[in-house]
């Protein structure tokens, strides 16, 4: 695509609206209590202001399903960027519809204004022409630097490139995009790809579009009990898709004509609950208990992976290999993060739970990259082109 990113073009003195992805968590007092996703699109708002820009800031925090939600104010955010930027972001909570323009003439260069939750408006997630024509008009240039809603096609990352003349990509957007591309579009390989989760409904498209891409696929978190229940493992109460049995060897078959080495697990932790340790045990897939679901990957398992994962120059991963918000069940997970922290190869994170797994596992900071996104990340694995970062195909 013919995307041109913020460095390409002079933002001098001009008015630069950013869509950003600041739905960072709240605790019930309204402080922010993670800031990754506002820290992460710091290099794209200081680069404007270092050119004199004026710097409109536009976001949406949870879903307010179009209606005004005092607990879904971005004020708090405000607050956070006027600290971290160390200097006043003003927080415009006025009505776009509402003479909003004239608070925006009133902006000098090197100002910050962050508006309030786009998602208040309906015609946000409608993609509401006149509503983008409307954003378009409060600035010269538009600068895309949310990949967490890429995947959506809405007003405030699709119309609104329509009426505006120069649309350009931040430096997130196009942090996410290259590591993307060096993991599965032009990898050193071999590639392996780590996928785990809950569901193989939420992962088909990913798994039939990477398997002809990658050398290696490890299978694990609650997807893989339905995998051995197709090949005739009795999975006791483990989480299991049964009208995705046929899913599960259509895929299987499909990693034999490309060649590509899947490994499920073939030792489990079983418990008793997914939430407790109580009857926690090691057992073979071929002895799971019947009154008891698989919870994580056994020790002879990680050890099989993690051979795989040294000898790898490429990993992608996407979805948890336990069920590791559980402390207990959390091992597979973090000894795995361990082992590709710890290894040579260029190492891509998908975003969501999968992120929110290894920043618990204490491995964050040794990834080559982790993705601030959930859905935008799967369906690029997916090999979806993503509404948001088509509209900027100028």
């Amino acid at each position: 695509m013919a995307i041109k990113y913020l460095d390409q073009i002079n933002v001098n003195n001009k008015k630069v609206m950013i869509r950003a992805d600041f739905n960072v968590p709240y605790d019930k007092n309204m402080n922010i209590t993670d800031d990754t996703r506002i820290t992460a699109t710091l290099p794209t708002i200081e680069y404007c202001l270092k050119q004199n820009a004026i710097v409109i800031l536009v976001s949406h925090l949870g879903r307010p399903k179009g209606k005004i939600v005092p607990e879904m104010s971005l004020k708090p955010v405000a607050k956070r960027l006027s600290e971290l930027l160390k200097k006043e972001v003003l927080f415009i909570d006025k009505p776009i519809t509402q003479g909003i323009q004239e608070e925006i003439n009133k902006l000098k260069p090197g100002d910050v204004v962050l508006l309030e939750n786009i998602r208040f408006y309906p015609e946000e997630e409608k993609n509401d022409e006149s509503f983008g024509k409307l954003l378009g008009s409060l600035t010269d240039v538009y600068v895309n630097d949310a990949f967490a809603t890429a995947h959506r096609g809405h007003a405030s990352n699709e119309a609104i490139t329509r009426y505006v003349k120069e649309c350009v990509a931040g430096f997130l957007m196009k942090e996410e995009l290259e590591y993307f591309k060096k993991a599965l579009v032009h990898p050193e390989k071999p590639v392996t790809a780590i996928i785990g989760g809950i569901k193989i409904s939420t992962k088909i498209d990913v798994l039939k579009n990477i398997i002809p891409k990658v050398n290696n696929l490890l299978i694990g978190g609650g997807m893989s009990y339905t995998f051995l229940k197709a090949l005739g493992y009795n999975v006791g109460k483990s989480v299991v898709e049964d009208d995705h049995l046929a899913t599960a060897k259509e895929i299987m078959e499909l990693a034999k004509k490309y060649n590509v080495n899947l490994m499920l697990p073939e030792d489990i932790i079983v418990a008793n609950k997914f939430d407790s340790p109580e009857g926690k045990e090691v057992v073979p897939i071929n002895n799971i208990p019947d009154n008891k679901e698989g919870v994580d990957i056994g020790p002879i398992t990680r050890k099989k992976f993690s051979d795989v994962i040294k000898q790898s120059k490429t990993i992608i991963w996407n979805g948890p290999l336990g069920a590791f918000e559980t402390k207990d069940f959390a091992d597979g997970t973090n000894e795995i993060a361990k082992v590709v922290a710890e290894s040579a190869c260029t190492s891509v994170i998908g975003g969501g739970d999968t992120g929110a797994a290894i920043n618990a596992s204490g491995y964050a900071n040794k990834m080559t990259y982790i993705s601030t996104a959930g859905g935008a990340f799967l369906e690029l694995m997916e090999g979806k082109v993503l509404p948001a970062v088509k509209a900027l195909d100028k």
